[in-house]
């Protein structure tokens, strides 16, 4: 199918998934291990392409290597991804496509670091990124090193191709804390060591010197073993790429429905799209993306690189409501049955509003339901009716809308974990014992049977001190003052720590992406820049632009910054800001003052708040997420604030909290409530065409 006749760009793909690593180790005793996840990812990326994109099937180009428990992928050789393949791929999909056609890489597998082979660019101690062929365990097979994938990147944007990049995989990889029993469901894409395995230094993707010369452009002449940013490539020009965490960072698969593993950048730029439709640009995907892995993983932090400011995939063209018919109508079992399913790539779970026949998809008031998928068939699939708005029958041939309004779950999991070598005299078992007893009750936090699905991990450490976890086995920063187990109250004072984590997350998650919303993509929120010294009653001017989109900045204490909010919708919006803080608070930022619960921005206004680092006494770094509301009617939103960390709730006696007055302040009170009322909200089922969020995140450093 060739879309350049109608005046539209053709779109390619380049989709690599490698879950089987032939068993050879390499010469230091370390090895790829295989992983559960990534040809899954490739699967779910090429079904959403096809369904959501219409990207015909002779322009996508899949490499995997499935791991069918034997020493060989599961494929034919000839789409086995080694590197021969991978670099033929390249190429060919670069010599089919015309200037201007899109061209999506998608890459889910190991990431690796090898000893430079261009050490008159690197130096001799220097080290290559790599992306990992399925046959790396073979001495004579080749890394695709960073130097050749920046040199096929270059050659698709020289040819006038609008390309766009996904890496779900590691840099250096690393370990879990408490090893593969502390983090069941969870693997990493990457491994710690540096392999050092002479290899042929000969490249398939050009001669040495373009190599090199397509760097010197890039690096504009300087040398590279680290660099900011994703830690991939250098600054792309002319592309997008986003890349699964940082340099230091380990990118984890996880079965996030209990059973099947994927890797959590895949995961949740698909729930992303699923969310906020293809016509968002990446800087707004990259932020939702980066809020919901910090909500579950909180060492792993997407990066993106490049033209954050252009929409998904470059499309320009007005996306179709994406709607599927109402098949049957199963009144005793309360669901109905949907015409999409896998195929069309939806996952268990999908949410759906049902509307009548021929209605006004933008009309929210005509939806007569919310329903959400059970098991995914090929093509058909049920779903359970979660939410009814009217008394009206849902009819056979009623449309069902994919929403994108997504859902917080509200109750969580923690998973008591058992040390091997905590000295005999420290009972780690009366020690997590006594915190079972203690979360009794409590509503919000669960003690899970096993640890593949918990959010949270629990353990004594060698100290005699109670850990929090996340799920990936790493210690949860800035959990202070340490709590001795042996101490009076030292179970109930984690307990309350779960409870306030949960809420914390469940405020940091709550987003309305409902792609039907009139308010949808009309909240802006950025950052300027930095100022080492600055008088809030001047106009914010930066010594510094934060000039890449997708990486989180850095400020030192005492540093400015501000972040810009303006109201981009048709109609005046009441404006709200919280501080999410390291201290694990939540604090109104704007407008500060305790009377006042929203400023009216007009059509087309805008507001900067200038904002100053720090940090709480004793701490040497954290992270600031800046979330902000707006909405249509009028809303208190101080239900959403915290206390610091282990600090009593407090509320200003002269806001008179009554109790929530309208459906938007009944979600958000849920949130914070004593004991939640249901296991999880659904955003959708609330006024979702009145407000809409948009946040970012700073990390703060010490001077």
């Amino acid at each position: 199918m060739d879309n350049r006749a109608s005046g539209h760009p053709n779109r390619y793909a380049l989709l690599i998934g490698i879950d089987c690593y032939l068993p050879n180790r390499l010469p230091d005793g370390g090895w790829y291990p295989n992983l559960g996840g990534c040809v899954r990812d490739i699967s779910h990326v090429e079904a959403f392409l096809k369904s959501r994109l219409d990207f015909p099937q002779e322009h996508v180009f899949k490499l995997t290597a499935s791991d069918a428990g034997g020493t060989e992928p599961a494929e034919p050789r000839e789409n086995w991804p080694t590197y021969e393949n991978i670099v033929a791929a390249f190429k060919r999909i670069t010599n089919m496509a015309q200037s201007g056609d899109h061209i999506y890489i998608h890459y889910s597998g190991h990431g690796g670091r090898a000893s430079t082979i261009y050490p008159e660019h690197k130096g001799a101690n220097g080290i290559d990124e790599a992306l990992v062929p399925t046959d790396i365990g073979n001495s004579e097979a080749r890394y695709l090193r960073d130097l050749e994938l920046a040199k096929l990147l270059n050659d698709m944007v020289a040819g006038g191709l609008v390309v766009a990049a996904v890496l779900d995989s590691c840099h250096s990889g690393g370990l879990t804390r408490g090893g593969a029993e502390f983090a069941a469901g969870v693997a990493v894409r990457g491994i710690g060591t540096v392999d050092n395995t002479p290899r042929p230094v000969d490249s398939l993707v050009g001669p040495r010197e373009e190599l090199l010369d397509v760097w010197d452009h890039m690096t504009e002449g300087g040398t590279r073993n680290v660099s900011p940013g994703s830690g991939w490539l250098p600054e792309p020009k002319g592309y997008t790429l986003f890349a699964a965490c940082r340099p230091s960072e380990s990118a984890f698969e996880y079965a996030f429905n209990g059973r099947e593993r994927n890797g959590v950048l895949t995961y949740w730029l698909l729930d992303s799209l699923d969310d906020t439709g293809p016509g968002v640009s990446y800087k707004v995907l990259h932020d939702r993306i980066v809020a919901k892995v910090h909500s579950q993983f909180e060492n792993q932090t997407p990066q993106l690189q490049g033209e954050g400011d252009r929409l998904f995939l470059g499309s320009e063209r007005t996306q179709p409501v994406y709607a599927v018919p109402v098949m049957q109508v199963d009144v005793a079992e309360n669901r109905v049955l949907l015409g999409a399913g896998q195929a069309h790539g939806l996952r268990e779970g999908a949410r759906f509003a049902v509307y009548p026949n021929g209605s006004d998809f933008s009309n929210l008031g005509s939806r007569d339901a919310i329903v959400e998928f059970l098991a995914p068939g090929a093509t058909e699939t049920w779903a359970a009716i979660i939410e009814r708005f009217t008394g009206r029958e849902i009819l056979q041939g009623a449309q069902a809308v994919l929403l994108g309004a997504g859902s917080v779950r509200l109750v969580q999991k923690v998973w008591m974990c058992r040390g091997q070598e905590i000295p005999a005299e420290i009972d780690q078992e009366s020690a997590l014992r006594a915190a079972c007893n203690a979360l009794q009750g409590n509503g919000w936090v669960e003690v899970s049977e096993d640890g593949s699905q918990a959010d949270y991990n629990l353990a004594v450490n060698e100290n005699g001190e109670y850990e929090i976890w996340d799920r990936t086995g790493h210690p949860i920063g800035n959990l202070r003052p340490a709590l001795r187990v042996g101490d009076t109250l030292a179970a109930e004072s984690v307990a309350r720590r779960l409870v306030h984590l949960t809420k914390y997350n469940a405020v940091n998650q709550l987003s309305n992406y409902d792609p039907m919303s009139p308010l949808a993509r009309k909240l802006e929120v950025e950052l300027l820049g930095r100022r080492t010294q600055y008088d809030p009653a001047d106009p914010f001017e930066p010594e510094e632009l934060f000039t890449d989109p997708g990486r989180t900045p850095t400020l030192k204490t005492g540093e400015w910054t501000a972040v810009r909010i303006r109201n981009a919708a048709a109609r005046s919006l009441n404006i709200t800001a919280f501080d999410l803080q390291p201290d694990w608070g939540i604090t109104q930022i704007y407008p500060s003052g305790h009377g006042d619960l929203f400023v009216e921005l007009d059509a087309g206004q805008e507001v900067v708040l200038p904002l100053r680092a720090g940090l709480p006494q004793g701490y040497s770094e954290g992270k600031d997420v800046v979330k902000v509301f707006a909405t249509i009617g009028t809303t208190n939103f101080r239900w959403l604030e915290l206390p610091a960390l282990d600090q009593p709730l407090s509320r200003n006696a002269s806001l008179r909290y009554t109790g929530p007055k309208n459906p938007l302040e009944e979600l958000i009170s849920t949130i914070t409530a004593d004991q939640p009322l249901k296991r999880q909200l659904i955003p959708a089922a609330y006024p979702s065409r009145e407000w809409v969020t948009a946040q970012l995140e700073v990390h703060v450093k010490k001077m």
